[in-house]
């Protein structure tokens, strides 16, 4: 039996691994990002964004706190630290039923993160050039 696909989400962010996205995120994957308007579609995209979080969120203070799942989706609430400002948010999940992951929606809180987020993420992407 193949790994959950939030338990293989949890070994790629405990490991630091954005490697594993490409076989994670279906080819038809959407992510929903708390400072892009529109939904970022294609699991080229995805993984872009997906990667540049990794550098930008999974420092030693980043943990999930809470963690719901269904038969095809999951809510992830997650902390972390960021130059002083606490990020609280969630990572909103779905996958098919071959176990990749079709869409990635991440809600941040409050303003002053959410602009923090905006700020590092847009610097990432950019050096990255999506």
């Amino acid at each position: 039996m193949a790994e959950h696909p939030i338990n293989t989400w949890h070994r790629l962010v405990r490991t630091h691994d954005a490697s594993g996205l490409a076989t994670l995120l279906a080819d038809d994957a959407v992510f929903h990002s708390p400072v892009v308007h529109t939904p970022q579609r294609g699991k080229k995209l995805a993984a872009g964004y997906l990667g540049a979080a990794f550098h930008v969120f999974f420092n030693p203070s980043f943990r999930y706190v809470r963690e719901i799942r269904g038969e095809s989706d999951a809510m992830l609430e997650f902390e972390t630290e960021i130059d002083g400002v606490l990020v609280n948010g969630v990572d909103i999940i779905r996958w098919n039923e071959a176990g990749q992951i079709v869409d990635f929606k991440v809600m941040i809180r409050p303003l002053k993160a959410i602009n923090l987020i905006h700020q590092r993420m847009a610097a990432m992407l950019q050096s990255n050039a999506l």
